[in-house]
């Protein structure tokens, strides 16, 4: 059976609405007021919550360390300088998940280093465990002490660093029996397929791997989409996505590592419009024999129609 998982006000899984999250990530370029504006977008656009990630420089990274991918037009000298910019004080990220909660979006956040863990405890509804961090023991066994709703991005996972997040660092001792160094600390938790492209072309979004881990997990299953485009995550909720989690833009124009895997605003309202309409049409089951006697005095139309034609 499988388990339901709540995050803030919103129960996940089977019989319960898709979760719908506005993925901000740096898109707020350091800005508080932009990050503040993309949470208004995000609640205008109708979406359940929004995502933030959250970097510490000194925790994460190293004052010379180089650029993995250099931006086109690069503001910051090198990769340390620019989470360096990137960060938020503990009391802007209050006011961050004060405004979330204030228009009624759940407040979820990627931590990368296990000070951002302890930082963040007291605001988040919820952890996002970010692909390339799923082998990093200490920072998963950090999240499962907190005890708030993990969900789990699988994009640069083995089907074996999977098994292990999923089963072993977020277990309880009721249920698993498998230890490690740890002791593992119960909390819920989703998984989520991703493909680490930005974009992800259609030939490599794989969306038969959603039905493969409903198959194999207990767990609600969703799509951490990086398409750029809304079709993916549609048809994923009409695979039956618990969760499904999209990159955001003000505009394609924008600079910043995510914007050709994002969508924008508007884009995110047509996606929460499509999403609703697919499960209310997945919702209501039709019994074609009980439809053709409701219609039946349209048919006896067609068939007298039939009749004078056949007579003439």
């Amino acid at each position: 059976m499988e388990a339901q998982v709540k995050i803030g006000k919103h129960e996940i899984g089977t019989g319960h609405p898709c979760l719908i999250v506005g993925e901000v990530a740096q898109a707020h370029e350091g800005s508080l007021s932009l990050a503040h504006a993309y949470i208004e977008a995000i609640a205008d656009a109708g979406a359940d919550a929004v995502k933030f990630q959250c970097h510490i420089a000194e925790a994460e990274s190293m004052p010379d360390e180089p650029w993995r991918v250099e931006p086109e037009y690069p503001q910051d000298a090198n990769r340390y300088a620019y989470w360096k910019r990137m960060e938020f004080t503990f009391d802007q990220w209050a006011g961050l998940a004060a405004h979330a909660w204030r228009r009624g979006l759940a407040f979820i956040v990627s931590p990368f280093s296990v000070e951002a863990v302890e930082m963040m405890t007291p605001l988040v509804d919820a952890w996002k465990v970010a692909s390339g961090e799923i082998a990093n023991e200490e920072l998963l066994h950090t999240i499962g002490r907190t005890r708030r709703s993990v969900l789990i991005s699988t994009g640069m996972a083995t089907k074996d660093e999977i098994l292990f997040a999923a089963t072993n660092v977020f277990a309880d001792r009721e249920h698993n029996k498998a230890w490690r160094t740890h002791s593992p600390v119960f909390c819920d938790r989703a998984i989520l397929h991703c493909i680490s492209e930005y974009p992800a072309p259609a030939e490599h979004c794989g969306l038969n791997v959603l039905a493969e881990l409903r198959a194999q997990y207990p767990y609600p299953v969703g799509l951490s989409d990086h398409s750029g485009t809304i079709y993916a995550g549609l048809a994923a909720v009409a695979l039956g996505c618990d969760v499904l989690e999209v990159h955001v833009t003000f505009s394609r124009a924008m600079g910043g590592f995510d914007t050709s895997s994002s969508i924008t605003l508007e884009d995110l309202g047509r996606l929460v419009e499509g999403v609703r309409w697919i499960e209310r049409a997945k919702a209501h089951p039709v019994d074609k024999d009980a439809m053709a006697k409701e219609l039946e005095p349209m048919r006896a139309l067609f068939i007298e129609k039939h009749k004078r034609k056949a007579m003439a």
